[in-house]
C-alpha cells in the first residue's frame, strides 16, 4: 500500500543565520519572491502523491500555522502541529504521535534531497523500522557519516575535520513504521538518541540515491539555495495520453480491475522521475459526457494507477481529465468543441500555467491523431505509439530527435 504521509520537521530556531531568522522561522525564509524554502520540499511530496502533509513546528510555530494550515498543494492537505515546548526530533514525533500514519515520510523542513521518494517508501522488510536516504559527498566532515553493508546501516560516525571522504552521509529523508515512537523518550534527538539504538538492533536500513542536495542551515548556503533551487523547480515535462498509451484501452475503461498496463509503461513513467521530468497524464474521458461512468469514478481509476506505481517505486505528477464531449447524454457535459478535449491544447497549457514546465524541453505522446495534434498546437514534439515496449518506442523517438 502506499505510503501517503509526509512530516517536516519545522521547529528548530536557525541560530546559524543570525539576524535572517530574528523575526522568521528558518524554512519559512524566502529563496525568491513568494517562495518560501519550505514551499519545495512540500510541493516535492505532493507531486509524488503524499496526500497528507504533516509538519512539526515550534519556535515561531505560529508563523508556520498561518502560512500553512488547512492549505492544499497538489491536491494534499496540510496540517501544522505545534509543540507546547522543545522536545527535540524525537520529542515532536512522539508528540504528533495520535497524526500518524503506520508508515511515513520523515524529512527535514530546511534541507532538500532531490530523490525519487517513491523509491524511498517501497515497503521495509520484516524487522526494519527505518530506511535512510542517503548521499555521497567528497567531503563528509561537516556532516557525519553514515557506514552501509548491503542495505543495512551499520554505523554513524561523528562530524569531525578528521573525516575525510568521500563518504555516505544522511540525506534527511527516512521512510519510518511509526512503532518506532515506542522507542523515544521524550524529549530526545531521534538522530543522537534513537537512530544508534536501532542501528546495534539492526533495525535501519540504508538506500544511495543521486540527487541534488542542499542543506539551507549556513548563511553561504541559504545563499546557494536563492541562486540554485528556485531554478532547479522548473523542469521538462513528459505529457502522456492514458488509453492505448500507459493502459489496455478496454472501451471506457474506468473500473480499477480493468486496468491492464502496456509493456514499458510503468518502466517509461520510473524512468522520466528519475531524469527530472514531470509525468503529467492528459486524457479524453467521454464516458462522463455518454452517461457510462461519473467523474469520480475516472479518480478511483487514477488512484488504482497511483497505488500500482508507488509499488514498483514510481509516481505520475498530475492527471487531467476532460470529461466532455459534442454527443453527451449528460447535459452539464455535452460541449461542443470543448477547448480541452483533444485535439485541442486546453489541458496541456493548463498544466503549463499550473506547473513550472519547461515547455521548450517538454514533448506529448500519444496513440490517437487528436493527441498528436493536440501536442502540436501546444508547441511540442509529438511521438506517436503504436505498439510495442512503449519505453523503447520512446527512447526512439528522443534518439531521432537529438540526433
Amino acid at each position: 500500500m502506499r505510503v501517503k504521509q509526509a512530516v517536516f520537521m519545522v521547529g528548530g530556531k536557525g541560530t546559524r543565520l543570525g539576524s535572517l531568522t530574528q523575526n522568521t522561522p528558518k524554512p519559512l525564509l524566502e529563496i525568491s519572491p513568494g517562495i518560501r524554502f519550505l514551499d519545495v520540499p512540500i510541493e516535492e511530496a505532493a507531486r509524488r502523491g503524499f496526500t497528507d502533509i504533516l509538519l512539526l513546528a515550534g519556535h515561531m510555530g505560529e508563523q508556520v500555522e498561518a502560512a500553512y494550515q488547512g492549505k492544499e498543494v497538489h491536491g494534499a492537505k496540510i496540517t501544522v502541529l505545534r509543540e507546547p515546548e522543545p522536545q527535540g526530533t524525537g520529542g515532536a514525533i512522539r508528540f504528533a504521535r495520535s497524526h500518524l500514519q503506520p508508515f511515513f515520510l520523515l524529512g527535514n523542513g530546511d534541507s532538500l534531497f532531490d530523490i525519487n521518494l517513491r523509491a524511498l517508501t517501497e515497503p521495509l522488510p520484516d524487522g526494519a523500522l527505518v530506511r535512510m536516504a542517503l548521499r555521497k559527498v567528497p567531503d563528509p566532515a561537516r556532516y557525519g557519516a553514515v557506514d552501509l553493508e548491503g542495505r543495512q546501516v551499520t554505523a554513524f560516525r561523528e562530524k569531525s575535520p578528521s573525516l575525510l571522504g568521500p563518504a555516505l552521509i544522511n540525506g534527511g529523508l527516512y521512510l519510518m513504521d511509526r512503532t518506532i515512537v515506542d522507542m523515544i523518550d521524550s524529549p530526545c534527538s531521534i538522530e543522537t538518541d534513537v537512530f544508534p539504538r536501532l542501528v546495534a538492533e539492526g533495525r535501519v536500513q540504508g538506500q544511495e540515491f543521486v540527487g541534488y542536495f542542499i542543506d539551507m542551515g549556513l548563511p553561504n548556503t541559504y545563499e546557494q539555495a536563492q541562486r540554485e533551487v528556485p531554478s532547479r523547480r522548473i523542469r521538462p515535462c513528459i505529457f502522456l495520453d492514458r488509453d492505448g498509451v500507459l493502459n489496455i484501452d478496454k472501451g471506457y475503461t474506468h473500473r480499477p480491475e480493468d486496468l491492464e498496463w502496456i509493456e514499458g509503461a510503468r518502466d517509461t513513467i520510473r524512468a522520466f522521475n528519475e531524469t527530472d521530468h514531470y509525468v503529467i497524464v492528459v486524457t479524453n474521458q467521454a464516458g462522463v459526457a455518454r452517461g457510462h461512468y461519473t467523474l469520480d469514478a475516472i479518480d478511483t481509476f487514477h488512484d488504482a494507477m497511483r497505488e500500482a506505481l508507488a509499488r514498483e517505486g514510481a509516481y505520475i505528477d498530475a492527471f487531467y481529465a476532460c470529461p466532455y464531449h459534442a454527443e453527451g447524454t449528460v447535459e452539464a457535459f455535452t460541449v461542443a468543441d470543448h477547448p480541452d478535449r483533444k485535439p485541442n491544447p486546453g489541458m496541456i497549457l493548463r498544466a503549463a500555467r499550473e506547473w513550472p514546465i519547461d515547455m521548450s524541453r517538454s514533448f506529448m505522446v500519444g496513440d490517437k491523431e487528436s493527441d498528436m495534434a493536440a501536442g502540436k498546437a501546444a508547441g511540442l514534439p509529438v511521438c506517436q505509439y503504436k505498439g510495442g515496449n512503449l519505453l523503447s518506442v520512446i527512447k526512439r523517438f528522443r534518439d531521432r530527435a537529438d540526433g
